[in-house]
Formats: C-alpha cells, sequence, structure tokens
C-alpha cells in the first residue's frame, strides 16, 4: 500500500493562515481599484461640468475645406448647434453623420479640441460640374429651379454652395431638364461630354428621345441616351470644320442621331417679292 504522509496541525494553521492573507490583500486590492476608479470618474465628471469645456458661439467651431475655412454663417448654416453646450455632450460621429446628409458635402470627420474647447471639422465638398436648371411642368407654366450638379448626378442647391464658398466660379457648363429623368445616366454622358474636343456649353434633357447639345460648331441633336453616344460624341471632332464650309447662321442644327449617316439641316429662307404697281 502507498505511504500515507500525514500533515501536522501545525502546517495545516500555517495554510491557513496564508490563505487568509492573500484573501485580505486581494480584497484590499479590490477596495483600492474601485476608489481610485471611483475617484478618477468623479474627476473627470467634475472637470466636464466646468464653464470652461462649453461651447458658446459657432467661432469656437472650424470647418475647414480643403486649405479654406468657412465663414461663421457657413457653419451656422451646416451646423445648426445650440448654444451654450457642454462640449463632452456632442457626439462627433452623429455630427459627422448629419453633415454628410448635407448635398454639398461628400465627407466629414469631427473631433473635440480641448483647448481651447471647440470642434474641429474636416469637410470633403462635393464638386459641381455644372449648373442645372430645372424644368417642372406646373399648370401651363414651367417653374424653374436653378443649381448645381455634380459628376455622379446630385443636386446641389446654388444658394448653399455659394455661402461656402463665396465669389467661386460657377462651371460653365448647363444643363437642362429633370434631374431624376437624366440623373440614371448622367454620370455617363457627363463623362463623354466631358472628354469631347468640341466645346460643349449646353446640354438640354428636357426631351428624354432627343437629347440636344449647345456646342461651338452649332446646335447638334443626339436623340435618346444609348451606347452609340461615346462614337457621337467622337464625331464631333470629325466634322469641326463645317462652319467653314457651311454659313453656321444658316444651320439649324446637327442631327447625329445616326451616327453612320450624320445630317446637316439648313434653315429654310422664304424669299420676300415686293411687287411695284404699274
Amino acid at each position: 500500500m502507498p505511504d500515507i504522509v500525514s500533515v501536522s496541525r501545525k502546517d495545516l494553521a500555517q495554510r491557513r493562515q496564508k490563505l487568509r492573507r492573500q484573501r485580505q490583500v486581494k480584497i484590499f486590492q479590490t477596495i483600492w481599484r474601485t476608489v481610485a476608479i471611483s475617484g478618477l470618474a468623479g474627476s473627470l465628471f467634475w472637470i466636464s461640468i466646468q464653464p470652461i469645456w462649453v461651447l458658446k458661439t459657432p467661432k469656437q467651431v472650424l470647418i475647414t475645406s480643403g486649405e479654406q475655412s468657412l465663414s461663421p454663417e457657413a457653419v451656422q448654416s451646416l451646423l445648426p448647434l445650440s448654444y451654450p453646450q457642454s462640449l463632452w455632450r456632442i457626439k462627433p460621429s452623429m455630427i459627422a453623420e448629419s453633415l454628410k446628409k448635407q448635398p454639398t458635402i461628400a465627407r466629414a470627420t469631427v473631433n473635440r479640441r480641448l483647448f481651447p474647447p471647440g470642434l474641429i471639422i474636416e469637410i470633403e465638398e462635393r464638386v459641381p460640374v455644372a449648373l442645372a436648371q430645372k424644368t417642372k411642368e406646373q399648370g401651363n407654366a414651367d417653374k424653374k429651379n436653378t443649381g448645381l450638379i455634380d459628376a455622379s448626378g446630385i443636386w446641389i442647391p446654388l444658394e448653399k454652395y455659394t455661402l461656402m464658398n463665396p465669389g467661386v466660379k460657377l462651371p460653365s457648363l448647363k444643363v437642362i431638364g429633370i434631374p431624376e429623368q437624366y440623373g440614371s445616366y448622367w454620370n455617363q454622358l457627363y463623362f463623354y461630354v466631358s472628354q469631347s474636343s468640341i466645346k460643349i456649353t449646353e446640354i438640354d434633357c428636357q426631351d428624354p428621345t432627343n437629347l440636344r447639345l449647345k456646342t461651338e460648331i452649332g446646335n447638334v441633336y443626339i436623340g435618346a441616351f444609348s451606347p452609340q453616344l461615346p462614337e457621337q460624341i467622337s464625331l464631333l471632332d470629325r466634322i469641326r470644320n463645317l462652319p467653314k464650309k457651311l454659313n453656321p447662321s444658316d444651320i439649324e442644327y446637327i442631327d447625329l442621331t445616326n451616327p453612320d449617316s450624320p445630317l446637316v439641316h439648313m434653315i429654310q429662307k422664304k424669299e420676300i417679292v415686293n411687287s411695284a404697281n404699274p
């Protein structure tokens, strides 16, 4: 049979005492940790409620777009916070999400600034590529509203963009029509138009079955948007000398609806004959 090791009462007492001391140390550590955390939390709370950590005016909010800082009026229009407001109650992530819902803003990052207290906001604005004239039938009259549109087809209110970018030069390209109608193909349409070597100043999308371009060589009809658009746009360069062969004032429009057979429609002039009575 294996030997049975007997444990003396003295050894048991020493083990109990050792375990008791270990429990006391753990209890002390727990109490100390709780007191330290409570003290730190209390200190942070005390600091957070001090008047210094309060936004009192829009001037404490700095919004930058690239290297440009926005004016207080533009800041207030983008971020209508109520003042005064505790800096610690503000949630930067929520502000960033609300900014990205603005039609003029593509991206936004928001951070608190402690010294001096405020908010640092960096935004990336949408870049307008065309001045857009929205047309919508209302009774017998057309209601027109002018704004801007970017390469992806996002509508940008003109007043909001100019408030954020005072004195900025607006796009020279103009598009006319209902964005909801041409929005599905606008990014492709703009891409090919912007690649044209012939200057195009206006795109008329009012009739989806016949898109019209105002170009430096005259008015051009391209029909409905289709996969042959790249060919139609490239054809413009091949007929760039047309105004040298024909009087531009006699050209009504250039028909490229069939790029294999381009047509030039001339203005029909009527001669007026004055007859004198004998």
